[in-house]
């Protein structure tokens, strides 16, 4: 189970872009996620004719490592830790998902609504 998923809302803790919010677009792999507008660079790229692409300089959203964000918690207006909340056995058979708990933020102990 991951704890920041897609579609979040997060915030960066630190880095270059520290401050920033964003939500997260996708996850590239175990590690690392894309978060819009976070991490952004500019990239050089030569024209290719079989393509149809032009050259020229583009911006490109590089992955960030989960562990330098966190869920940002709109209630509160700041930073939030992920807890998860275990289901009973009644509770699992209702929801009819593979998790067996549920995200909630660890401050409040509200659900995440993703």
């Amino acid at each position: 189970m991951n704890k920041i998923r897609k579609g979040d809302q997060v915030i960066v803790t630190t880095g270059r872009d520290k401050g920033k919010r964003g939500t997260v677009t996708r996850r590239v792999d175990e590690q690392r996620i894309i978060v819009e507008g976070v991490n952004v660079v500019k990239k050089h790229v030569k024209p290719n004719p079989l393509k149809g692409t032009t050259g020229g300089v583009v911006d490109k959203t590089l992955p960030i490592h989960q562990s330098n964000v966190a869920i940002f918690n709109a209630k509160t207006g700041k930073a939030d830790r992920v807890g998860f909340k275990m289901l009973s056995d009644d509770e699992k058979k209702q929801r009819k998902t593979r998790d067996n708990g549920i995200r909630v933020f660890k401050s409040s102990g509200e659900e995440i609504k993703a």
